[in-house]
């Protein structure tokens, strides 16, 4: 059940600007690492949205690849 509040407390997905501030980066290298490096996201419209759960494990296998 602690699970399922935690869920709740958390936006479900994640925008640009969220993103660019946790992982320290501009938004021009976000983009780059969608095109070149696999940074999956979530497509509505022109609107792009990231996964958290998937951003993190994107994160752990580039860092087990290093």
């Amino acid at each position: 059940m602690q699970h399922l509040q935690q869920i709740d407390e958390q936006p479900l997905l994640l925008t640009m600007k969220q993103v660019t501030q946790r992982l320290q980066l501009g938004r021009h290298k976000i983009y780059d690492l969608i095109i070149n490096k696999g940074l999956p996201v979530q497509r509505f419209g022109r609107a792009i949205r990231f996964n958290q759960e998937e951003l993190l494990v994107w994160l752990e296998a580039r860092d087990q690849q290093n």
